[in-house]
Formats: C-alpha cells, structure tokens, sequence
C-alpha cells in the first residue's frame, strides 16, 4: 500500500553497552508482508503485516525468531487503502488489540469493502473468537493504556477533501462497543453528505475527547510514565504527527502533548 515497494523486513539494532548507540544491525525477521505493528509478550514476538497478525517464537538468547503461526487474518487486499495495521498488548498480556483502517476516504467504493475496517479489533492470544471492539474509526494507528487505568486511547487519521480546517485528526479514549462516526459522521454527529446511504440507521456517534488539527496525521502516541521528562510532561500524552499532504498550508510535521 505504500507509495515504494516494502523491504517486507524488521531491522534489530543492537546497543549492548546502553550508551543510546547501536553497535550492530542485522535483520530480524524478512519475508514478511508490508509489517508495522510489533509486539513482545513473553517468549513470542508478534508482527501484524498489512493482512494478518503473525507470531514468531524467539530465542532470547541468540535473539533469533524461529517458527511463525498465523494467530488471525486482517482485512486486507486487493485493495488496501490504509494497509498500516498496528498492535498494542493488554494490560493483562491476555489479547491484541489491532487496527484496521478504512479502504477509502469516506466509503466511495461501496461498504461492502470495508467489512471488519475503521476499526479497533480486540484478538485473544490464540487467535479464536476475534471481535471489533470499536468502530466508526477512519484510521486509528497509534494506541496507548492511560498510566494506572485499564483504558485504551487511540490517535486517528480523520477524512479528506472538505476544505483546509475539516476533518480534524483526533486523541479519544477508546469505549467498548463505541461507534465513532465514519463514515457517515465526523467529530460526534456531524453529517458527512459524501458518505453511502446507510441501509438502517448508523449508531449514535461518540464524540471524540480532543482534537489535534485538520490533516495533521497523527500517528503515534505514547503517554507519559510521569517520572522521565519533569514535571512539565509528568501527566499526558505524546503524539507523533506525520504532517498533511492535502492542505493550502502544511500542518503537522512535529511531536505534540496533550
């Protein structure tokens, strides 16, 4: 889905003396398939490629991946539109929670091709009974626990094409079963015209908790463990933006917190 063909690889860059230098690089997975979220529990190492989440088991010592299962599939091809699929741990080490973002703008090719998108999927460890665990979301990427509380936030890319200033990106907690609006809604219950016609009535919207600026996409995010940065930075969270590529004026292109 990128605009340059994947390396379809994970680099391990070694710093053994923890001077913030790494002293050697080597390949620590190849043959994957467009990877972006990685996660560690325990011994195995799980890659969620632009199609499935996959687990690796790893030898701590010679820190080597070895066997590879599919744990489940994600919506994938042959269209991809946001191929980035991310994981993120419980806070009990028991499940996934994985992203897949919309296959469009605002649901142009039809809603058929986004079953099981804009959403947040919740996927047990052996990868049965996976579920969506919240919807509505254009392309959430970035997750992170708020320090001390079982609660999921997510950053999420918001839609295109109605001007400089609309729709602004997003910093929400995420509530079980939410529906958050796309496509047919934005920022809570605003209407989207551009969107299909839904053949029965959408969810109510929840409105999101901040926003970050039209267009600036916001991917990362990390809260603040409160003890590293001062107390400036002691309660919040830091967000990675991308910065826009459809806006008059460019927005973006730096870390914030909130």
């Amino acid at each position: 889905g990128a605009g340059v063909p994947s390396a379809n690889r994970i680099t391990r860059l070694a710093d053994n003396d923890g001077d913030g230098v790494a002293e050697s690089k080597s390949v620590f997975l190849d043959k994957l398939y467009s990877p972006f979220g990685m996660a560690l529990i325990g011994d195995t190492f799980y890659v969620a490629n632009a199609d499935a989440i996959v687990a690796h088991t790893l030898d701590k010592t010679a820190m080597t991946a070895q066997q590879s299962r599919i744990i489940t599939e994600l919506p994938g091809g042959p269209r991809n539109h946001h191929w980035t699929k991310n994981i993120i741990p419980s806070k009990d080490g028991t499940k996934l929670y994985a992203t897949a973002g919309s296959n469009s703008n605002v649901g142009e090719n039809g809603m058929e091709e986004e079953k099981g998108r804009a959403a947040i999927w919740e996927v047990p460890l052996d990868g049965k009974a996976p579920r969506i665990f919240a919807s509505g979301l254009r392309n959430p990427n970035g997750r992170d626990f708020a320090p001390g509380k079982d609660a999921l936030w997510t950053v999420v890319n918001e839609r295109d094409h109605i001007g400089d200033n609309l729709v602004p990106d997003y910093l929400t907690e995420v509530k079980e079963g939410a529906f958050y609006g796309w496509p047919f809604t934005y920022f809570g219950n605003h209407p989207d015209t551009r969107a299909p016609k839904p053949g029965t009535p959408p969810p109510q919207a929840v409105a999101p908790d901040y926003a970050l600026g039209a267009h600036t996409s916001s991917i990362g995010l990390a809260f603040s463990d409160g003890s590293t940065l001062g107390p400036e930075y002691a309660e919040g969270a830091f967000i990675g933006q991308h910065g826009s590529w459809n806006r008059s004026v460019p927005a973006g292109y730096r870390v914030v917190f909130v």
